[in-house]
């Protein structure tokens, strides 16, 4: 199959990339810089000669927009919101004015539309979306509106000969360098691996070869639309979620932290502590109703798979 992935030059484009090329599928990214074979240019804004790599796709898998691992000021988050929604939008505008549009368009979104809870986990069928949420700093409910409005643009596009799966994905683990789990591997691997805030904040998550597995299965999956959580079906609280985690790379100990401590990190780090304090307790109700079946679901195992695939890349095996 021709699978396009604009904004795929990122971690889970990496790893999407990486999986259906050896897959024998061929794959096109659309970025900003193109630089490599199979890459095309294109401004995530407006149409232009790389809607002809859309026109006889099979699949577009749109994963553009600014990264979240920054500090969420008013210009970052306007950022955030203005580069999924635009592309949203002119990913839309191709598949709509194509003479062979794709027979799916999968749309990334988040589990980050979901609210900030602890009593009960979220599918897609009675979760709770967030934004309304008592005694959480005023600027979480803007993430949740850059989600809404990031599903919203791929729902109002107008195309009815390909079906629209949004990808509300919870946090990827891959070996990869940069990516999120080489982020907290490396707080672990530093003793800083401990319970934050209490620890009682629930972590999503999804390990990296079930996620290709999952986008896989939903573009073979004719009968289903709308959104879909990608998420092991065991998220479990930050402490417990960093003491495996310590426990797979063999640290012992792992250093708590305060909320203001959190914060000092986050600003260290250019990130924000929404990341590491907002409770995402997510499930993936539509992929289990549907048959999908999970090889890593539980995060002790998977965790110990992707320290062996980190040292093992390390070791140069």
């Amino acid at each position: 199959m021709k699978m396009v992935i604009p904004g795929g030059t990122g971690q889970v484009g990496t790893i999407l990339r990486r999986a259906l090329t050896a897959a024998g599928h061929e794959v096109v990214i659309l970025t900003r810089r193109p630089v490599r074979a199979g890459e095309v240019q294109w401004d995530g804004v407006t149409q232009g000669p790389w809607a002809a790599a859309v026109d006889g796709s099979d699949v577009v898998i749109n994963l553009a927009g600014r990264s979240v691992s920054c500090r969420y000021t008013p210009a970052n988050l306007r950022a955030m919101m203005d580069s999924r929604v635009d592309s949203a939008r002119v990913v839309g505008e191709a598949i709509a004015s194509a003479g062979r549009p794709p027979r799916v368009w999968l749309q990334m979104s988040t589990a980050t539309v979901y609210a900030h809870r602890f009593d009960a986990p979220n599918d897609e069928a009675t979760g709770v979306v967030g934004g309304a949420e008592a005694g959480v700093p005023d600027y979480w409910a803007y993430s949740v509106e850059i989600a809404k409005a990031w599903e919203r643009a791929q729902e109002e596009a107008e195309t009815p000969g390909t079906r629209k799966v949004a990808l509300r994905s919870a946090m990827v683990m891959s070996p990869d360098r940069g990516g999120v789990f080489d982020v907290l591997l490396r707080l672990a691997r530093l003793g800083l691996g401990g319970p934050v805030a209490g620890g009682a904040q629930y972590v999503s998550w999804i390990h990296d070869r079930d996620f290709v597995r999952a986008v896989e299965f939903l573009v073979d999956r004719s009968d289903l639309a709308g959104p879909v959580n990608l998420a092991a079906p065991a998220p479990l609280p930050q402490r417990a979620f960093m003491r495996a985690l310590r426990a797979a790379w063999g640290v012992p100990v792992g250093l708590p932290a305060t909320k203001w401590m959190a914060a000092l990190g986050a600003f260290a780090l250019r990130s924000d502590t929404e990341l590491l304090l907002k409770s995402r307790r997510v499930v993936p109700g539509r992929l289990l109703e549907a048959g999908f079946t999970f090889d890593h679901g539980e995060w002790r195992g998977a965790a110990d798979d992707l320290v062996r695939r980190v040292r093992g890349a390390r070791a140069g095996t």
